[in-house]
């Protein structure tokens, strides 16, 4: 049945997502290519982060794993409490009708063109129905990304910034702890992009949605909170307030950013000791230190 803003609100939180040695491996022209090479990561519930890196490195991949449409090579997801890679398909399906909102790339991918956007979320409210979900009013979600006014205005009629906010309340209908989204804002003009933009801070403030999103857009992930980038499969570093770190993976391996690649070349030696004021420093050999 459907349920009220204030009965849910306290009622439910995002969910925290965690990856621990994963591996994912596909074939392609007869040969085998790992999209992810040992990615370890926690999302804290209720954080919006933004999965960045040049295409192929593996963030969609990434995103496609936490939302339970695949099972990886190796290692492990755990979404709540949930352990993905363990899951029979009956609890996936139902994971994924209830836990989760994938938002594709490309709004009309999200929609059924021959209805509104209120029947849209009407319909992607079934699945959750069905599994005993409780879910929230329709008129609540559409209020929520801004989108009520339009709520039964044909489709074909909105424009792409509104489209998109169609497809962030189908991906909402069933109030799931978390939200992701692939490239949710890169068909749009600035002004638009800022408006679903908006709408995605409002969802993980008013609801405390966990939010991952993937984008090759600067300007998006300026404003988000928190950004991972993903570089050759792997964690490469992570974005803090506008403040770049390199991310120590769990073996003690440490990712170079691309700026320092050109002083630590790939097989060079490198020495590693502390400075007498308590920094680490990093020698190459024959060379000058790097602090860190």
């Amino acid at each position: 049945m459907a349920t009220d803003r204030s009965a849910e609100t306290s009622a439910r939180r995002g969910l925290q997502v965690s990856t621990r040695g994963l591996v994912h491996i596909y074939r392609a022209e007869g040969h085998d290519v790992a999209a992810l090479s040992g990615v370890d990561l926690v999302v804290h519930p209720g954080e919006v982060v933004g999965l960045l890196g040049p295409s192929g490195a593996g963030k969609s991949t990434l995103l496609t794993l936490f939302g339970g449409l695949m099972r990886p090579s190796a290692g492990r997801v755990l979404v709540g409490e949930h352990e993905l890679s363990t899951m029979t398909e009956a609890e996936l399906d139902a994971f994924r009708a209830a836990e989760v909102g994938l938002v594709l790339q490309g709004a009309a991918r999200n929609l059924l063109p021959y209805l509104t956007a209120r029947q849209n979320v009407e319909f992607a409210q079934r699945s959750a129905l069905k599994a005993g979900r409780d879910v929230p009013a329709v008129g609540e979600v559409l209020e929520l990304v801004g989108l009520d006014r339009e709520a039964t205005a044909p489709l074909p009629s909105l424009p792409p910034g509104q489209l998109q906010l169609a497809a962030l309340a189908v991906a909402l209908a069933s109030r799931p702890g978390l939200l992701l989204g692939d490239e949710p804002t890169s068909q749009l003009h600035h002004t638009s992009r800022d408006v679903v933009l908006d709408a995605l801070h409002r969802v993980n403030r008013e609801w405390g949605t966990t939010i991952v999103v993937v984008t090759h857009d600067p300007e998006v992930a300026a404003r988000l909170p928190r950004t991972v980038t993903i570089r050759d499969g792997r964690v490469g570093g992570e974005g803090r307030a506008g403040e770049e770190y390199a991310v120590v993976a769990a073996d003690g391996s440490l990712p170079l950013p691309p700026a320092a690649v050109a002083a630590f070349p790939p097989g060079a030696l490198v020495r590693v000791h502390r400075a007498e004021d308590g920094t680490w420093v990093l020698v190459p050999e024959g060379g000058g230190g790097r602090h860190g």
